[in-house]
């Protein structure tokens, strides 16, 4: 189980390595609500007491009045930024703007129509901050990553067997090294098979990754069948009763035809041994694809049954929104994200937590309402 303290630094990371993003929706919505907004000026602040007109004295004049407080927003209120800024009323017009934002940061023009339309529900016609906005925005978002989220399942049967897949440069590698360094540390055994078998780079860091974790890397020669080192391997966890074995696997699209026939006879070779292997298929996504993600998505559905998503480099990119867009159009769960290179920079999922970092706003303040 995650740490309450590792949790928040992910998040503190998570959240300053997606500054490019979350700053790009920031900006995009402070312009939004400035471009249509219809208080440049402030309220008008309630009139100030005359200076009485000199008269003859009265024999009792009143008691002056105390002035009303003057509407400034508290602290708090300047903080959250509810009170201060400019407003826009949220109209068909700001729809239309608020979709676009939301298509540029790569959510797809469904699920940013999706979101702009419920964000709306309850607001429409209120005249809102930016601040208001991003709340809403990101409550939204993590309502609907909140189904997916879902950590890695683990079984009783041993060995489990996990079929990483997804294209070349995707970070498969690292993704199966951080995963297997991680099962190690609470106590799981595990072996790796290399079975991209035509990289010879992918081979040596899943080897690097091996002796950092203290876990055995099988290999193959350069060019030979990945399905013969999937038998071995399985044949191996089996005997040594490990509890699992993952397995690295090509990813070569420009050549869809070998690659489909190539999965399928390491899944016909898996299940001679194990009928239910492989018990977890994650395909690994770059999270810098954007839109190309989705492609992915589909491809590697019919390649392989895919059970689960696990998202890379999000740090690297603008558009992190596509994440969004992959949960709405397929529901797959979505094990883990990752930040950058390290072993803790692969976490598992939090939808609120991404959200926030997302939108640019604080994960805390996700159950106030706007």
């Amino acid at each position: 189980m995650q740490h309450q303290g590792s949790r928040v630094s992910f998040f503190k990371k998570m959240k300053e390595r997606m500054f490019r993003s979350s700053s790009k929706l920031d900006q995009g919505l402070e312009a939004l609500v400035e471009e249509g907004s219809d208080d440049t000026a402030p309220d008008p602040a309630p009139p100030a007491p005359t200076e009485p007109t000199p008269t003859p004295p009265e024999p009792t004049p009143e008691p002056a009045r105390p002035a009303p407080p003057a509407e400034t927003p508290g602290l708090l209120g300047r903080l959250m930024g509810r009170d201060t800024g400019p407003r826009r009323v949220l109209d068909d017009e700001m729809l239309e703007d608020l979709e676009d934002l939301l298509i540029q940061a790569d959510m797809g023009v469904e699920t940013a129509a999706r979101v702009a339309a419920n964000l709306a529900e309850g607001r429409f016609g209120r005249r809102l901050s930016v601040a208001e906005i991003k709340s809403a925005l990101a409550q939204e978002i993590a309502r609907i990553m909140e189904g997916v989220a879902r950590p890695m399942p683990l079984y009783p049967a041993r060995p489990q067997v996990v079929l990483v897949v997804g294209v070349n440069g995707a970070g498969k590698t690292t993704t199966i090294g951080k995963l297997a360094s991680q099962f190690r540390a609470a106590g799981k055994s595990v072996i790796i098979a290399a079975g991209d078998t035509f990289r010879a780079a992918a081979v040596e860091q899943l080897q690097v990754w091996g002796e950092r974790a203290g876990v055995p890397v099988m290999t193959a020669p350069e060019g030979s069948d990945p399905a013969s080192l999937a038998h071995e391997a399985l044949t191996r966890a089996r005997s040594e009763g490990a509890d699992l074995l993952m397995i690295d696997t090509a990813g070569r699209l420009q050549n869809r035809a070998d690659l489909m026939e190539e999965l399928a006879k390491i899944l016909r070779v898996l299940r001679k041994l194990d009928p239910e292997a492989p018990h977890n298929t994650l395909l690994i996504l770059d999270a810098t694809t954007g839109q190309n993600a989705l492609n992915q998505v589909e491809i590697f559905r019919k390649l392989a049954d895919v059970s689960g998503l696990v998202m890379t480099k999000l740090d690297g990119t603008a558009r992190g929104g596509g994440l969004v867009a992959l949960a709405d159009r397929f529901g797959l769960p979505i094990h883990a994200i990752g930040v950058g290179e390290q072993i803790d920079d692969l976490q598992a999922f939090d939808p609120e937590e991404f959200a926030a970092a997302l939108v640019g706003t604080d994960s805390d303040n996700l159950g106030d309402q706007a």
